[in-house]
């Protein structure tokens, strides 16, 4: 009996391990918008049950030090204490502080890339890792997450039909644009860099993670198999295929699991999961990273009228009340949208949801352009069921486990009626 006792006990022990490895729920906290820092802890709070790990964005680099620095303007480092406090009330939680993301933006667009620049100099990367080990002790972080900014690939035009056969040939006897001239250098550099870093923080006990942002070619810019030993986990940013910046004049799905016919199939997530897996045996340190948000262009007289993409678009779509970023509405801002009352015009017309029984692409909405040619919309989102589609694909290809990105634009006060932080829930239920 006590054999059996201590059998069960075993085996519980290793499900726990399994699942904990295995099916990991990474979430992301995009502080960009923050005002409050009582306000966001109590609204963050509810999520963390659900949560492996919490990945603080962002902070940033010096660019004359090099040094790690915060981005958090007008909150010192306020919010960082009350993040890793939350710790305390969920022992299961780390906390990780990530650098970059696309938010580290500098006050001169043509000065040089500091990320690159922090490569390729000793005393550079010396500077940012001891500044990150200060971070990481002294704000009670467990460990460092490199969101790093890269160059990023440039859009591609969408062709369909014999046009698109033309361009591929024409393609074939012209050089494509160069994103880094020293391209292979920083790709070497990087994986110095890394093994670095994690010495440093492995000596104390802390994570090393590395958050792959949209765009930014991992064929350029990582040697996977060498880096791969180095980082816990890898973030793959399988989202923000097009976007209204990017792609001002086509709107099209933004986050499909699978390629789209006659479109780029590297502009899916299954294209560049694969790529990974083809360059590593680890795929339980892969994580697959899931909007809770869209992306949202303008529909104009030019549009047509049935919302089937890709359509014509004429550029980013005016910010929501909530996240006040052009071409660009959170879960809940969308959802408000999908009312049924007809009697309401302009801005406040209903938009109409197509969704995907396929399970493949995922869910948009529109509304046609009235006949002024104004108050058109079109929207790639993700929504719960979409997000739990995501979360059994990644199971299914045993990946390590999914990352929202972010918590902030999930439906954290439950506005949509299906309880707060739905599209996390429907994530971490399949998982």
């Amino acid at each position: 009996m006590k054999l059996i006792k201590i059998f069960s006990i075993i085996c519980i022990t290793l499900l726990q391990i399994c699942v904990v490895w295995g099916a990991n729920m990474v979430c992301y906290l995009d502080t960009s918008r923050v005002t409050d820092v009582q306000q966001t802890i109590t609204e963050i709070d509810p999520a963390m049950q659900f949560c492996n790990y919490l990945i603080y964005g962002y902070a940033g680099v010096n660019s004359e030090t090099f040094q790690l620095k915060n981005l958090d303007r007008g909150l010192n480092f306020d919010l960082y204490h009350a993040v890793t406090a939350l710790k305390r009330k969920h022992p299961h939680l780390r906390v990780l502080l990530s650098v970059g993301g696309d938010r580290d933006i500098p006050s001169d667009l043509d000065e040089p890339n500091k990320y690159l620049m922090l490569l390729e100099n000793i005393a550079h990367r010396n500077a940012f890792i001891n500044s990150a080990q200060s971070y990481v002790s002294t704000y009670g972080f467990d460990g460092l997450d490199l969101a790093w900014q890269f160059p990023k690939n440039h859009p591609k035009e969408f062709h369909s039909g014999i046009r698109r056969a033309w361009h591929k040939v024409k393609g074939w006897f012209k050089s494509k644009k160069v994103v880094d001239e020293k391209a292979e250098e920083h790709k070497e550099q990087f994986v110095t860099f890394l093994r670095e870093l994690q010495q440093s923080l492995s000596s104390k006990g802390a994570m090393l993670t590395l958050t792959m942002l949209p765009h930014v070619s991992a064929e350029l810019f990582i040697d996977i198999p060498q880096v791969m030993p180095y980082l816990d986990f890898v973030t793959l940013s399988t989202f923000d295929f097009l976007t209204p910046f990017r792609d001002p004049k086509i709107a099209d799905y933004t986050a499909s699991i699978y390629p789209l016919y006659e479109r780029d199939p590297a502009q899916s997530a299954d294209y560049q999961i694969q790529y990974w897996l083809n360059n590593t045996s680890q795929m339980g340190k892969l994580v697959m990273g899931v909007p809770a948000y869209g992306r949202v262009w303008v529909m104009d007289k030019d549009s047509g009228i049935t919302g089937y993409p890709p359509i014509h678009a004429a550029g980013a779509a005016p910010a929501g009340n909530l996240t006040e970023t052009p071409g660009f509405l959170s879960y809940p801002e969308i959802c408000v949208k999908l009312h049924k009352n007809r009697d309401l015009k302009g801005d406040a017309a209903p938009v109409f949801k197509v969704g995907d029984p396929t399970k493949r692409f995922g869910t948009y909405a529109y509304r046609d352009a009235d006949d002024n040619g104004e108050y058109g919309l079109w929207i790639s989102y993700e929504e719960p069921a979409t997000a739990a589609n995501k979360a059994s694909y990644a199971h299914v290809r045993d990946l390590g486990g999914v990352a929202l990105f972010d918590l902030t634009t999930d439906d954290k006060l439950g506005v949509c009626g299906e309880g707060k932080y739905p599209i996390l829930r429907s994530i971490k239920f399949k998982l």
